[in-house]
């Protein structure tokens, strides 16, 4: 004899309802627990699971004294750990793609040089990829490898696996370095992005160690109006 459904999830498929059909736009206000557990005649236990769950999954947010709200859904990506681009837009439910704009070997300049940690003029490996959710383009990814500690990175089916997700395959990332800034794209990025020239955007300077080898240096360029970058740090109550 088949379950009925617990009753937190008929709470979740009628707020998703509303928040997917756009009647609910970011920055709604839901109904409160209270409104919600007396409209499903469930316990307010029940509907703070319910908003509780959706807060966890990014379709809500609270806010202390004001209420629960629905969120911006802008692609994101956390400032605190390293995620696959491809896997984070899929667990959105939105199609993925990319486009490789360059892969070569090229002789690394003054700023590659020192942010990978080699010689200038030292050979280094060149990505340089557009990612794309549902069509749209989110992030212009130009990366440098250290080929000494990722000699097989050119060699990578980039149809099939992103740079991040080759490099954390073979080399498994042990330090994270984050740089973020609010930039104004020059004309060739404002085409590949298609945006319009001068537009705000989110610049991340990232570099990554595998063990004690620094392995890439990457800049990541995503338009300020399609993107938004997370921390969630957890601290403990005796910390000062």
């Amino acid at each position: 004899m088949a379950r009925n459904p617990p009753r937190y999830l008929e709470i979740q498929r009628f707020l998703l309802e509303r928040i997917q059909s756009g009647d609910w736009p970011a920055n709604h206000q839901i109904p409160p627990e209270e409104q919600l557990a007396r409209d499903f005649q469930v316990s307010r236990m029940t509907a703070n699971k319910a908003i509780r769950d959706l807060v966890q999954q990014g379709y809500l947010t609270r806010q202390p004294g004001l209420g629960t709200f629905v969120t911006d859904r802008k692609a994101e990506s956390s400032l605190v750990d390293v995620f696959n681009i491809a896997e984070e837009v899929r667990a959105r439910e939105h199609d993925y793609s990319n486009q490789l704009l360059a892969l070569e070997s090229v002789e690394a300049d003054d700023e590659v040089a020192l942010r990978l940690g080699v010689r200038i003029g030292a050979p280094v490996f060149h990505t340089l990829m557009l990612h794309r959710e549902n069509g749209v383009p989110i992030q212009l990814e130009d990366r440098y490898v250290n080929p000494r500690w990722a000699p097989d990175y050119l060699d990578a089916d980039f149809t099939r696996h992103t740079p991040n997700e080759v490099l954390v395959e073979a080399y498994p990332i042990s330090d994270i370095e984050h740089v973020v800034e609010a930039v104004l794209v020059d004309e060739w990025t404002a085409q590949q992005l298609e945006i319009p020239i001068q537009s705000p955007c989110l610049r991340m300077v990232r570099r990554t160690w595998s063990s004690d080898h620094l392995i890439s240096y990457a800049r990541l360029v995503h338009p300020g109006d399609r993107y938004k970058l997370r921390s969630l740090v957890h601290r403990s109550m005796g910390s000062r």
